[in-house]
């Protein structure tokens, strides 16, 4: 029993250090307004002047606020 518990604690050790990679999720980004767009979103389709292809946590580094109408 002392043996499965250790164990048990290592399991669980190396599960909380080591997580799991997230994939990288692209997003259009406006440097002008701020607003974070998922790629089919109408908006991010919209956008050709001030928009750019970044990952989306990039985009909230940089102060991304999420479209009303995708969620970003």
């Amino acid at each position: 029993m002392k043996k499965f518990l250790i164990v048990f604690i290592i399991l669980i050790f190396e599960c909380l250090t080591f997580p799991q990679a997230v994939p990288a999720e692209p997003v259009m980004f406006n440097v002008q307004t701020q607003k974070v767009h998922k790629i089919t979103c109408p908006h991010a389709k919209k956008c050709t002047k001030n928009c750019i292809k970044i990952e989306r946590k990039d985009a909230y580094v940089q102060g991304g606020k999420p479209c009303k109408t995708c969620g970003g």
